[in-house]
């Protein structure tokens, strides 16, 4: 009932890149694992529905960030004033989110028994001790089953000093009418400027007629996050460790998706301390997140 296949770049793909597929055939679910795109998972198909958009354009230009699937955010969520850091007295610059996303994993692991799953790991290299001084270990499980994603993730710290870090997702859902979907985010309030930090009251409702929409809730009253898509017929709900202090919603009047996105601290949590986690000399601490799409009716 589980597989784990790998396929190799053809002249017939789309992805030119390996790929790892891992399928529920009896739930008609699979994924699709990317280990040299950052580890991204691109697809998930259930019974037939992408549940996850992706930008196939700007996936074929290597200079640009993939727009899409669910994009690993480590060891920053979101950006720094100027890309800039300082650690110890000492300034560092770091790019949007950080610098996993954009680097080749490894596969470690793989398994068909009770899921479908894979296990994919990064370590520090001289390029990154460059931007982030601190020697790391990172290991993220995808497991699919029936209709239910889960994300396991652990950080383990190899330096000999604390390391400071935040840690997220970056997931993409298509949204061919946005008018059609309604939330359940808990959340009273979200911070609806980043520049200003302006906060105002939430009501689970968005104006898509703005040009772009990209609200922070760092004042999360829950863990468990719904999004229902009357117009796709679907309920995605969203399951977070309690580590994951902020949710970002983002999307762009123009375009055909919409992102939620876990993070283990808002931005600037590097600069600011706000919510940014800390790992003692080699602790590892490890996150969940779980993502569950249903039909309704």
């Amino acid at each position: 009932m589980y597989k784990v296949n790998s396929q190799l770049p053809s002249a017939n793909s789309a992805y030119q890149t390996p790929v790892y597929w891992l399928k529920d055939s009896e739930a008609d679910s699979s994924i699709a694992v990317l280990p040299d795109r950052g580890g991204i998972l691109t697809e998930w198909i259930y019974q037939g529905k992408n549940i996850f958009y992706l930008d196939w354009e700007r996936y074929q230009d290597p200079k640009m960030s993939i727009r899409g699937g669910n994009p690993i955010l480590f060891p920053i969520c979101g950006n720094l004033p100027d890309n800039h850091y300082t650690e110890n007295g000492i300034s560092y610059s770091l790019g949007q989110h950080g610098f996993a996303r954009n680097m080749v994993w490894t596969v470690t692991d793989t398994g068909t028994e009770d899921d479908a799953s894979i296990t994919l790991s990064l370590g520090h290299t001289a390029e990154t001790l460059v931007v982030y001084p601190f020697e790391f270990d990172l290991r993220y499980t995808y497991k699919i089953k029936g209709n239910v994603l889960v994300i396991d993730t652990a950080f383990t710290n190899l330096s000999d000093r604390p390391m400071p870090f935040s840690a997220g997702f970056h997931p993409y859902f298509p949204a061919a009418d946005k008018s059609k979907l309604q939330f359940e985010i808990p959340a009273k309030t979200a911070i609806v400027d980043q520049r200003t930090q302006t906060k105002k009251p939430f009501n689970n409702s968005f104006d898509f007629a703005v040009a772009e929409i990209d609200w922070c809730f760092d004042e999360l009253t829950g863990t468990t996050a719904i999004v229902t898509d009357q117009a796709a017929q679907t309920k995605l709900t969203l399951q977070y460790d309690k580590e994951y202090s902020t949710l970002v919603f983002w999307t762009l009047k123009d375009k055909e998706f919409y992102c939620l996105e876990p993070w283990s601290a808002p931005r600037n949590a590097m600069n600011t301390g706000n919510y940014l986690l800390f790992l003692a000399p080699g602790e590892t601490r490890s996150l969940r997140v779980v993502l569950t799409i249903e039909p309704i009716v």
